[in-house]
């Protein structure tokens, strides 16, 4: 994956009132970096997330904001992953006016409100809380771009994680329809067209889902109990979908694959054996 991945400079402006300052912490699930925004085009910014504190990232910081001649008023948090607060002590060693916000807050933070707005000149952020890769997450549309910063809930490179697959998409649904422009995610480069891209996440699910169904529907040829010839293990599912993928990637893979198949359960689509934690369709007539 690294290979794919497109370099990005430790500082980049990005938009008259968005300067990118990656988090000095690249890696299999961060990509190139944790991203953190500076943004506005006055004296005082609003800094989105702070990495996980690496030197690199606090270097970067207090260059940028000796060059711009700014300081930070306040910092939104996306969610609480340690790749995005990790930085938060570090920040208010070199900025203790900062106020920091976050949806569920720690001791000494302010809480976010869906729908919240932060203005800074040049820039106007609303909240969108958009729980599914964690279920403190927010998103930030920034209003004079029409555009949104989306946190992990899409990512520059790659598909995302999530906690609850049915919430995420609920998520996606709701961030794809209230703005038109560039998507700036937590991690990767910039996506210049934010609603087609949350698009394309949720019709990758969709064809993940289709595939899980397909496997259940289907028979296994394996010698097994003829009890279990239409009960299918997660794993067993996941070495079908991704037989193509190194099987280094199966183990966080099948993590997905039970995510889609506790909402096909919620949906009354699929039942799980109590006793061997197998999984068949309930009523292949419904699928």
């Amino acid at each position: 994956m690294a290979a794919q991945l497109v370099p990005l400079r430790d500082v980049e402006r990005l938009s008259t009132s968005v300067i990118r300052i990656l988090g000095g912490n690249p890696g299999k699930f961060t990509l190139q970096g944790t991203n953190t925004y500076l943004v506005g085009t006055g004296r005082t910014r609003l800094l989105i997330d702070t990495g996980d504190g690496k030197p690199a990232w606090i270097a970067s910081l207090k260059a940028t904001l000796q060059k711009e001649d700014a300081v930070i008023g306040e910092a939104v948090i996306t969610h609480w992953h340690h790749d995005h607060v990790g930085g938060i002590k570090h920040l208010l060693e070199i900025s203790p006016q900062t106020i920091v916000y976050k949806n569920t807050p720690s001791d000494g933070q302010k809480n976010i409100e869906d729908g919240q707005r932060f203005h800074v000149e040049g820039a106007t952020l609303k909240s969108i809380f958009s729980p599914g890769h964690t279920a403190d997450h927010m998103a930030l549309i920034l209003e004079e771009e029409d555009a949104m910063f989306t946190g992990d809930n899409v990512l520059g490179h790659g598909t995302a994680a999530f906690e609850d697959l049915s919430t995420y998409l609920n998520s996606l649904e709701k961030m794809r329809n209230v703005f038109q422009g560039r998507a700036y995610p937590g991690h990767g480069e910039v996506i210049d067209e934010g609603p087609k891209k949350i698009l394309e996440y949720i019709k990758h699910r969709q064809q993940r889902e289709d595939q899980v169904v397909q496997v259940l529907k289907s028979t296994r040829d394996a010698e097994v109990a003829e009890s279990e010839l239409d009960e299918w293990s997660s794993m067993e599912i996941v070495k079908i979908i991704y037989k193509n993928v190194p099987e280094s990637l199966h183990i966080p893979a099948n993590g997905g694959i039970l995510q889609i198949l506790r909402k096909l359960e919620g949906e009354d689509k699929v039942v799980e054996n109590s006793k061997n934690g197998r999984w068949s369709v309930k009523n292949r007539a419904t699928l």
